[in-house]
């Protein structure tokens, strides 16, 4: 029989659930404590109800919130893009290859070193609060790299994303449309028993809306759920294509039209917002006020990735989301955590409500609105994952 453990003389516990505490968003308990046994929650509420249990831990008068649901990552990748991030930043040109620099890093690398960096960032983030993550393939771009990549992810995380198409392989570069057919066909067969989601770059220099719809729609006959990089760089079709094939998320949407706001408040998908990729790179800022104002569901995700937003911290990404995308410290946290969740199409993270996860993040701070006022500083003091405590 598993033990059971309450966490008590919490000073502000977020559960996400409007019907506890202040019946907000975050559903805020003051005084609070959150009971678990084995992997899950079983009772949430103030801290002189708290239930018997078989161990008891002092939170101190800190913070209590759900572990983070990092939603959007590309974590299997050989090699770094150290030269052509400086070389941006101190406005100099470069002409390599960029996501091909990582193409032929990723090939070069073995199953050993792609598993060895994995394991490294995952470990890095979950210091940092992150206990649900998503990642993807997307830099091999050949059968055998991306299947690979795929099996490596899959003994980590349930959340796996087949990305073939990312850009066009370079030995296809004269030809996008056999190497749409290799992506639809050989690589998807190959792929999809290791995936949940398929993503697809849809974006000028990367594949048009035609071809992301092809893509996806293949996709989907195999047992994959859409998401996809929609409006990153230019205004497009991919935000209105993800509404239109009900995918779980569509990612970045920093360039948008009234009509893909529109669209997204009304459809079941999460506009999910990277600003680390917009701190790495100095594009504009996603209007996250404008999303939120209109009624859709927003997400906050890091992107993690070698080339344009090498970071692993949601703190950071949440800091960025209040200081610069107009977002309040308790809409940052929400879609940092049940906003991630829903882009993952999941109620059992994100939220510290009965039957959820007990995935739970200890600030050393008393409010999570910490996690903004205090930008930079680590202020994650305790993580428990699925009722270990992790960190």
């Amino acid at each position: 029989m598993s033990s059971s453990t309450v966490i008590t003389n919490i000073a502000a516990l977020v559960t996400n659930d409007p019907s506890l505490g202040d019946h907000s968003p975050l559903g805020l308990v003051r005084d609070a404590a959150v009971a678990v046994e084995g992997d899950r929650v079983v009772w949430t509420g103030e801290s002189s109800k708290a239930p018997a249990t078989d161990n008891r831990v002092d939170a101190g008068g800190r913070a209590v919130l759900p572990g983070f649901v990092d939603s959007h990552s590309h974590l299997l990748f050989g090699g770094d893009r150290t030269e052509e991030f400086n070389a941006r930043m101190s406005g100099r040109p470069y002409s390599a290859g960029g996501i091909r620099t990582t193409v032929a890093a990723t090939r070069a690398a073995s199953d050993a070193e792609l598993e060895a960096g994995l394991v490294r960032y995952l470990a890095e983030a979950l210091r940092q609060g992150t206990t649900t993550f998503e990642t993807k393939s997307g830099y091999g771009l050949t059968t055998a790299d991306e299947s690979r990549a795929l099996r490596v992810a899959a003994r980590h995380t349930d959340e796996v994303t087949f990305l073939g198409a990312h850009i066009v392989a370079p030995e296809l570069a004269d030809d996008p449309a056999a190497y749409v057919g290799l992506v639809t066909g050989e690589m998807l067969d190959a792929c999809a028993p290791h995936a949940r989601w398929i993503d697809v770059f849809c974006e000028q220099g990367a594949f048009d809306g035609d071809q992301a719809r092809a893509i996806l729609t293949a996709g989907k006959a195999r047992g994959l759920h859409p998401r996809i990089h929609a409006n990153q760089l230019s205004q497009g079709p991919g935000v209105r294509l993800a509404v239109e094939l009900d995918a779980a998320s569509a990612d970045h949407c920093t360039h948008l039209t009234d009509a893909d706001v529109d669209a997204l408040a009304n459809s079941r998908t999460v506009a999910t917002l990277l600003p680390g990729a917009e701190f790495s790179t100095r594009a504009p800022w996603p209007d996250a006020r404008r999303l939120l104002d209109a009624g859709a569901t927003v997400a906050l995700s890091t992107d993690c990735n070698p080339g344009s937003s090498f970071t692993s911290s949601v703190p950071f990404c949440i800091a960025l989301a209040v200081r610069d995308m107009g977002m309040t410290p308790d809409e940052a946290v929400w879609s940092a955590t049940a906003g991630g969740g829903a882009a993952l199409r999941r109620d059992d993270v994100g939220r510290l409500t009965p039957g959820a996860y007990a995935d739970l993040t200890l600030l050393d701070a008393p409010s999570h609105v910490h996690l903004a006022y205090r930008p930079g500083v680590p202020l994650v003091a305790g993580v428990w994952r699925r009722g270990v405590r992790v960190h």
